[in-house]
């Protein structure tokens, strides 16, 4: 069977290589049938976007191989392919590597990027068509001499140098444009990087007669903050446009196609939970990152669990900003209902930008949805949607930065954090119960189908505080599996935890059901002299506490 192309964003390796490709080389077609000079296409992370310029490039360039589209969709239009297929210089570079601390450091890393295109198309220094001053202009780039004139001018030169050694115009391929402006924006230069990157671009992209047309992805659009002043019409493509919304992110049948081929159809109803839900205009569109490393797990583990693998590509920042200002805002509330599978209907504007985010709290959802976190239900009015958590994963993204955002909460308030913890060996249930209804109150609850895990984890997460008490999740005891089970050793004490958890708040009822299974499964601490027993029953942000002793 072919391999799975995990990360793999070199399209002719992937190829060659006998890489498992969903072909989305008809963009190409729909490309040519109507284009402006720039085209800019806006998708969240790990959605394909730099393996789809890629082989965009390998269709293109002067000297690709032909043969790597063989049998591909694109490969059956012949008209095109004679027209257009190898028959282009290509400039392409990505800025997703600009990550800096300093906007003299992304500076100079932008300059080696440029640099590495330059040395790419080193043959233009032995060409007979450019004459010896043309051939100068190259020299401070292939040397990497360059100062900040050359810098903006690197990729209008090297377009002109192209077109004039191949007759023909030159295809620009710029990925990730964004990402400078996001790191920018983390680190304090933004107002630099814009200039920079407005000079740059308005040099290479403007009246460029070099230039056959310009293809540019990112995470959002940012046309207000003047990036592309004084361009022709950029032509853009963002997730609520109709066009293209299908030629990043795997559609269904590509899914169910790729899960038949290796013989997980099985699986279909896991991954479309956990994976799809991303509503791309009128397209509905499966993460290709995660389904691409959960197949790959369940080839090396056929009874493998799903995972959030988008959650570890990136610091999701922006969840954090999101979850902070929830401390004391009415966001809490609307943040429990998108993580109980409700949509909220909010103003989306797709203009804006890292710096944007900062200027109101209800940029938020804006910046919530063009980078993937949230999408639409429904169709939209105007420019107002219903924004909907996309699926299990992306909600596993949320519940993990709460939890985070919980954990650092306690542990602020060590003192009153212990004083809680001490009432549990004294049997104070009430004032447990009392401190533990506060802490839900301030906090955001979690109410899906992990309901009881929630506030189990919750509850975990304070108590473990306790350096010097033995505390275990999960245990086996007696005849069964105890939920919380702590051993105090120098007050001989054993504490065992039953927690439930009911949406019909029917609490003292379930809290002695918590310590009906205690006795049942006969729960006990080797060694303890004196044990406590606490039935807790939960409904979403309160709690009862019964101690039995």
């Amino acid at each position: 069977m072919k391999k799975l192309p995990v990360g793999l964003e070199d399209f002719k390796k992937l190829i060659k290589n006998d890489f498992y490709y969903v072909d989305k080389t008809l963009i190409i077609r729909e490309l040519l049938s109507e284009w402006g000079d720039v085209n800019l296409f806006t998708r969240p992370r790990r959605f394909g976007k730099t393996l789809t310029l890629d082989m965009v490039k390998c269709f293109f360039e002067i000297g690709q191989d032909k043969s790597l589209f063989d049998g591909l969709a694109i490969s059956k239009e012949k008209e095109l392919c004679e027209r257009y297929q190898a028959r282009f210089p290509v400039i392409f570079i990505s800025l997703k590597g600009i990550n800096a601390d300093t906007f003299e450091t992304a500076r100079d890393i932008l300059a080696k990027v440029i640099r590495n295109e330059a040395i790419r198309h080193q043959q233009l220094m032995e060409s007979t068509v450019l004459s010896v001053f043309e051939k100068k202009q190259l020299e401070p780039l292939l040397l990497g001499e360059i100062t900040d004139p050359i810098l903006v001018d690197s990729l209008r030169t090297l377009s002109e140098l192209l077109c004039k050694h191949y007759g023909r115009e030159v295809l620009i391929l710029i990925d990730e444009y964004d990402v400078p402006l996001a790191k920018a924006e983390s680190n304090g230069y933004y107002d630099k990087m814009v200039n920079l990157l407005r000079v740059l671009f308005e040099q290479t992209l403007k009246t460029n007669s070099s230039m056959f047309c310009a293809l540019l992805t990112g995470c959002l659009r940012v046309s207000k903050e003047s990036i592309f002043t004084g361009l022709n019409k950029v032509s853009v493509f963002t997730v609520t446009h109709p066009r293209f919304s299908d030629s990043f992110g795997f559609t269904d049948t590509e899914v169910r196609t790729l899960l038949d081929y290796y013989q997980f159809a099985s699986h279909y109803e896991t991954i479309r939970d956990w994976y799809d839900g991303y509503h791309f205009a009128d397209a509905d569109i499966y993460c290709p990152w995660d389904v691409i490393n959960y197949c790959k797990d369940l080839r090396a583990n056929p009874n493998e669990d799903p995972h959030a693998y988008w959650m570890n590509t990136s610091g999701h920042d922006i969840i954090e900003k999101l979850i902070r200002e929830a401390d004391s805002s009415t966001l809490k509330g609307e943040i429990e209902d998108l993580l109980d599978g409700r949509s909220i209907r909010k103003k989306v504007i797709e203009e804006l930008t890292y710096r944007d985010l900062n200027r109101s709290i209800e940029n938020i959802w804006s910046i919530l949805f063009t980078t993937g976190y949230l999408t639409q239900q429904g169709k939209s009015a105007g420019d107002t949607l219903d924004l909907i958590i996309p699926n299990r994963g992306i909600r596993e993204v949320f519940k993990f930065k709460i939890f985070e955002r919980i954990s650092r909460n306690i542990k602020k308030d060590a003192k009153n954090l212990r004083k809680f913890c001490e009432l549990f060996p004294q049997g104070k249930a009430q004032e447990i119960e009392d401190q533990f209804n506060e802490f839900l109150r301030k906090n955001i609850s979690i109410r899906d189908s992990d309901k009881e895990n929630f506030y189990h984890g919750y509850l975990l997460g304070m108590l473990l505080s306790m350096d010097e008490w033995r505390i275990r999740s999960n245990c086996e005891s007696g005849e069964g599996f105890c939920d919380i089970s702590i051993e105090i050793a120098d007050q001989k004490t054993g504490i065992i935890i039953e927690l439930k958890y009911d949406k019909e708040d029917r609490l003292d009822e379930f809290c002695k059901a918590a310590l009906a299974q205690i006795e049942n499964k006969k729960y006990q601490i080797e060694g303890a002299e004196k044990i406590l027993k606490y039935g807790i029953a939960c409904c979403k942000k309160h709690c009862k506490v019964i101690c039995a002793k």
